[in-house]
């Protein structure tokens, strides 16, 4: 089993930035996939981004490159969403999530409890 624990969201004007955090415990996570999925109301989940853990590897959707940075710090075994240039239609509940292999794509096998970010405009 991996635990996984987001913090960092909140409310922000459009044009602002936030951090997520993801605290990831459990398992030895080198060969692990960490990703960033999100959920607006009435709309269905969808991916963000994704580092590999033991590669450091990323991916990013194409509605949020160039504006979001994922990366992980290996020694607090957490990962992170730098998110900059906020825009409203980023206004979702936020998710970490893991799965095993190098594979960004395909089903995650366990999620966070999320973690809500608002953008006014």
């Amino acid at each position: 089993q991996v635990q996984l624990v987001e913090s960092g969201g909140g409310l922000v004007q459009a044009g602002g930035s936030l951090k997520l955090s993801c605290a990831a415990s459990g398992r030895t996570l080198s060969a692990y996939t960490m990703g960033w999925f999100r959920q607006a109301p009435g709309k269905a989940r969808e991916f963000v981004a994704s580092v590999h853990w033991g590669t450091g590897n990323r991916y990013y959707a194409d509605s949020v490159k160039g504006r979001f940075t994922v990366s992980r710090d290996i020694v607090k075994n957490t990962v992170y969403l730098q998110m900059n240039s906020l825009k409203p239609e980023d206004t979702a509940a936020y998710y970490c999530a893991a799965k095993l292999g190098s594979n960004w794509s395909g089903p995650y096998d366990y999620f966070g409890q999320g973690t809500q970010v608002t953008v006014s405009s």
